[in-house]
């Protein structure tokens, strides 16, 4: 029996090389549903490529566009939120990629969990904001959470057949981004164009900032934190430029297992479509005689106080991420639109966790409010 993959966000970064891993499976896989925010093209020719039940666009501005585009197609056409999160749970889905980015994936995954869909999690927000509410649902509704992030599907990768060893700590590696090795008053001058340029991975513009200001690895701490039940001073973050080892785990007898690889998305994607299996790959091999060197550093919270930023509110815990990731959002969304400096994202973020409302023990209300109230002060922050 082929698997029926409901693929939120199909038409960014992690979407569109999830659809290649489909087309180099077709008698394991078969699209059953295919979102997106607002690019309706794009999907259309997914659409009309892969043959889904049914599509949906959260920009509900472009329903009558895409209802129209694809009115020769068997294809049932919805649009809005509650619609993506209808996709997520349908009835005969058997995996939900959740590769939206953003807040926006924390509705239909919680959905899916609570359909008792098998997650393939690219969306690492989602555990960011709500970790504590998303993993006590998938145990309750016996949903698996399985990492597409590099680093975790590394991390899940090196404990397969370890499950019951005792785990020491966990190394998450970093690049370190295009500015690993600039200084503050070089930082300060960064533009847009300068941070969207990533020195190893190809991914969407929020994402490849967020690995510029190392927030992305702040958020890939918090995310571990709940996919392998951990406490905060397991979880250790290395430097290493060269992405060949994604990540590793040191176990309590001293030994680590790393998994190394090129930079290459779809293998993650591929193992958690396939897990426990591994799929037969046309990527490229890694080979040791070109990466002769390889190295590890320091992150250094100074220049990246980002990093700082994520450790802390993943110690206080509540609704502390939550306000992190609403903040970064907005700064962020700033930055690219060239209204706030490189360095000035982090000054609103900071800022918006000291004044936002803290909630140690919060419901999936009160992360909606948290969202709300966050945004709203890093929006006043911006002027």
């Amino acid at each position: 029996m082929k698997r029926k993959l409901a693929i939120l966000g199909s038409t960014g970064s992690i979407g569109t090389q999830a659809l290649e891993v489909v087309d180099e499976h077709p008698d394991m896989f078969e699209v059953y549903a295919l979102t997106a925010r607002n690019r309706v093209d794009m999907l259309v020719a997914q659409a009309r490529k892969f043959m889904p039940e049914a599509v949906a666009i959260a920009d509900e501005s472009k329903y009558t566009e895409l209802k129209e585009a694809l009115s020769d197609l068997p294809v049932k056409v919805w649009a809005g939120e509650d619609a993506i999160a209808q996709v997520a749970e349908a009835g005969p889905v058997d995996m939900t990629l959740t590769a939206m980015v953003g807040y926006a994936g924390l509705k239909p995954t919680i959905a899916a969990v609570k359909a008792g869909k098998a997650i393939a999690l690219a969306n690492k927000e989602t555990l960011v904001v709500a970790g504590e509410l998303i993993t006590s649902l998938a145990i309750r509704h016996k949903a698996p959470l399985l990492p597409v992030d590099s680093e975790h599907s590394a991390i899940f990768q090196c404990l397969a057949g370890n499950w019951d060893n005792p785990v020491e700590c966990i190394w998450l590696t970093a690049s370190g981004g295009p500015f690993r090795t600039f200084t503050r008053a070089e930082m300060a001058m960064v533009t847009k164009e300068q941070a969207l340029k990533h020195p190893n991975w190809t991914m969407g513009a929020k994402v490849t900032i967020d690995s510029a200001t190392m927030m992305n690895k702040g958020f890939e701490m918090i995310e571990a934190k709940w996919l392998f039940n951990l406490v905060p001073e397991q979880i250790r973050v290395v430097v290493h430029p060269q992405s060949i080892v994604h990540s590793m785990v040191e176990f309590a007898d001293g030994a680590v297992m790393a998994q190394l690889g090129i930079p290459d998305m779809k293998l993650p994607i591929s193992y958690a479509f396939s897990y426990p299996k591994r799929l037969t790959s046309k990527a490229p091999r890694l080979d040791f005689r070109r990466y002769n060197t390889l190295t590890f550093e320091e992150p250094d919270t100074e220049r990246f106080p980002n990093l700082a930023f994520a450790l802390e509110s993943m110690r206080r815990g509540g609704n502390a991420p939550c306000i992190l990731n609403a903040a970064n959002e907005i700064a962020v969304a700033s930055f690219l639109r060239d209204k706030t400096g490189f360095l000035q994202m982090s000054d609103i973020i900071e800022q918006t966790l000291q004044k936002a409302s803290f909630i140690a023990n919060p419901s999936y209300e009160d992360y909606v409010a948290t969202d709300a109230e966050a945004r709203r002060i890093a929006t006043e922050l911006i002027g």
